[in-house]
């Protein structure tokens, strides 16, 4: 959420649906699809993917509804933030909510920003060959391009350290970025398909589909594990709602932008991961660290791998800046609203930036860089469902109880609540199969940010009295 300015504000300058919907499509995607997919394909074992990224736009489908509806009732900027102000106003709950969510964010932002510098990582090593070279096994697994992240990491916190006027650009470019890259992921591989490999891929998803019914506890951990990465790679089809007050006729276009971001998303995920089915078979695509080069090379030669290596290394490098630079606002505009530690509401003296909020978010994200990518996945979902996504679940609930809110409400899901309690179903299987690490630090994460807020409460309290 970039911070607006009066010149933006002054010109009655608008999002429209076409921009709404650019400004989610270009988040959801960068790098996620290019690094997850393998692991996506490892859990489910073959094919049976393609059923999972079904459940995933379905999901997404429903909890973008619950993001439709609180955004058409709070027309504001802020999001999740502004959601809980409007509808739990400065009540000790309503605190509480907008406290664990900043809290949160300062929690799982980090690990998104790793991902993406894990991602350019993984695949720089396919253009610099031994990257993955164990440097240390204490305390834990160290390759070289762990270390290789780090560095990425620094770079990104570097070029944002300064006052930017150019990042709505660069979000344009990353967006057209990121739809020539998928373009010509799925057209240079459909384009040579091979018929057995479609066969094949066809009916192991038939089978997936009838699996689905069989009531296999085991067969949903799996499920549960594999919906966190499509859930991971769909974050984003609600980015629109951060920024409500410069959107154009919000209660209408945000609602729409959001359903026609997640339709657009998953045909082009379904359609990418049905392509790779048709030139490799699953194994391949399983234990490939950098599966589009690979898929490039394999094809076309090695000049097209490397080709397709640069058109990632710079959706990943983007990604991760462009992310760094609005996430960065996030604590800086609670902090300055006096619902966050006061700290983070400074501004760099010279360039006007929050610079202890980015650092903060900067110094984190190395840190995690260190981590394997899947557990990285893992626990910046774990640490965000319960406050942010679960969190407004329920408040559909509430202000649907509530008449004065409820008359505010100008965009209601239909066949209420089924896809809210699909939403949270979702929400739950991703965050119940986790893997065990990935639950402490969301368990963790939270308890420190209530006892947190006590300390901050008391603190405001006294400071009032």
């Amino acid at each position: 959420m970039l911070l607006e300015t009066d010149d933006q504000h002054a010109s009655g300058m608008r999002l429209g649906l076409l921009q709404a919907i650019s400004v989610n499509m270009a988040m959801m995607v960068g790098v996620g699809p290019f690094i997850t997919m393998p692991l996506f394909v490892a859990k489910m074992g073959g094919p049976h993917s393609l059923a999972v990224w079904l459940l995933g736009a379905l999901v997404a489908i429903c909890d973008g509804m619950v993001w439709a509806e609180l955004a058409g009732a709070f027309p504001g900027a802020g999001g999740t933030f502004h959601f809980y102000d409007q509808a739990y106003g400065s009540s000790t709950n309503g605190r509480l909510a907008k406290f664990l969510f900043v809290w949160q964010f300062l929690f799982s932002a980090p690990l998104e920003l790793a991902s993406g510098a894990l991602g350019f990582a993984l695949y720089l090593g396919y253009l610099v060959p031994g990257l993955d070279e164990v440097v240390s096994t204490i305390p834990w697994t160290i390759k070289v391009h762990h270390l290789v992240a780090v560095g990425v990491m620094a770079g990104v916190l570097a070029l944002a350290w300064r006052d930017v006027k150019a990042a709505g650009r660069l979000m344009v470019v990353l967006w057209l970025g990121m739809l020539v890259t998928v373009g010509l992921m799925i057209g240079g591989c459909a384009s040579q398909a091979d018929s057995a490999l479609v066969s094949t891929a066809a009916g192991q998803f038939r089978e997936a589909l009838g699996e689905a019914f069989s009531g296999d506890f085991r067969l949903w951990m799996g499920v549960g594990g594999a919906l966190a990465i499509a859930m991971y790679d769909f974050l984003g089809y609600y980015q629109v709602c951060y920024m409500g007050e410069e959107v154009d006729r919000p209660q209408r276009t945000i609602p729409r932008s959001i359903i026609i971001s997640v339709l657009l998303i998953a045909s082009l995920y379904f359609c990418m991961n049905l392509s790779l089915y048709a030139v490799m078979p699953w194994q391949d695509v399983a234990a490939s660290e950098h599966i589009a080069s690979d898929a490039f090379e394999r094809l076309y030669g090695g000049w097209a791998g490397k080709a397709m290596t640069g058109l990632i290394l710079w959706t990943s490098l983007a990604a991760t800046y462009s992310a760094i630079l609005g996430y960065s606002r996030v604590p800086f505009a609670a902090a300055r609203t006096g619902h966050f530690f006061r700290t983070f509401a400074t501004l760099h003296p010279k360039h006007t930036f929050p610079h202890r909020s980015l650092l903060f978010l900067g110094l984190i994200g190395a840190l995690a860089c260190l981590a394997n990518l899947e557990s990285v996945i893992a626990a910046l979902l774990t640490s965000r469902i319960v406050i942010q996504f679960l969190g407004q679940i329920v408040t559909v609930f509430v202000i649907r109880r509530d008449p004065n809110l409820r008359s505010r409400m100008t965009f209601r899901m239909p066949l209420f609540p089924i896809p809210a309690l699909i939403a949270a179903f979702g929400w739950s299987a991703v965050f119940l199969t986790s893997d065990w690490p990935a639950l402490v630090y969301g368990a963790l994460s939270l308890a420190a940010g209530i006892v947190a807020f006590a300390i901050w409460n008391r603190k405001m309290s006294s400071s009032i009295l």
